[in-house]
């Protein structure tokens, strides 16, 4: 099921378009440069392959620049919870960091309500009535934390659900921008998120352009939300095509 790791991880930028805390110099300057040496609308690289774990139905796991992220996925399996019948499938999504994932010790954010986050992003794109009273579960965790944690994990999250074998009705692809004083940066690291002044992501399925989930936090003027929002559309519509390139290669691998 692994599919072949590519030479290079690929690259998902979108196409160019024209206070709490105090920040470094580095991010009040007009002139500054991202730490890693992006441009503000430069994504990481990524890097994505399937069958990580064996044990699972599906798995994947997903590299973009130093956040590093597994996720597994076990059922459709009969449903644990007592219920009445049901017409549809339930979906339970965990996930959780290694004690090592953040520079402080066991000092993630906080795992459950990134774990109904990664549920609300996932549930609109799965066909949940094609495994009646089953269960999906979904276990994410996020080896190491170099900031985007919540975009990387749903990305790799929908590929784990496809290598599973579970209908879906397109890919979902996550990604996040910040702001941080006038500039709108794509993609952050830790350190970038760590003084941004807002914070906008999009979970959305590339193929249908439709979004599953809008988060937005600080303070936004309408046409930054509306300049964020294209921003991450334009990539997410990018790592889409990325993410169905890693399905298709491992299906290649699979078959010969």
């Amino acid at each position: 099921m692994a599919g072949k790791p590519t030479t290079a991880p690929a690259t998902y930028s979108p196409s160019p378009t024209t206070r709490s805390k105090k920040k470094p110099p580095i991010f009040t300057d007009t002139d500054w440069i991202r730490p890693d040496g992006r441009g503000f609308q430069q994504c990481r690289p990524a890097f994505l392959r399937t069958g990580a774990v064996n044990a699972a139905s599906g798995s994947a796991y997903a590299e973009f620049g130093n956040t590093k992220v597994i996720v597994s996925v076990f059922g459709p399996r009969e449903s644990k919870k007592a219920m009445m019948y049901s017409d549809i499938g339930r979906l339970n999504c965990n996930v959780s960091y290694t004690t090592f994932a953040t520079p402080v010790r066991g000092q993630g954010p906080d795992c459950k309500e990134f774990s109904s986050m990664l549920h609300k992003a996932l549930e609109g794109a799965i066909i949940v009535d094609t495994f009646p009273k089953t269960t999906v579960d979904v276990f994410a965790l996020v080896l190491e934390s170099g900031g985007g944690d919540l975009p990387v994990v749903i990305s790799c999250a929908s590929i784990a659900l496809a290598d599973a074998g579970i209908m879906m009705y397109d890919l979902v692809a996550s990604v996040s921008v910040s702001c941080l004083g006038k500039n709108l940066v794509i993609d952050p690291i830790s350190e970038e998120e760590s003084y941004q002044d807002g914070s906008l992501m999009i979970t959305c399925l590339p193929s249908r352009n439709e979004v599953t989930q809008l988060t937005v936090s600080g303070e936004w003027s309408t046409p930054k939300i509306h300049e964020a929002m294209e921003l991450c559309l334009d990539a997410c519509s990018k790592l889409g095509k990325i993410m169905r390139s890693c399905l298709k290669e491992a299906a290649s691998a699979s078959a010969s």
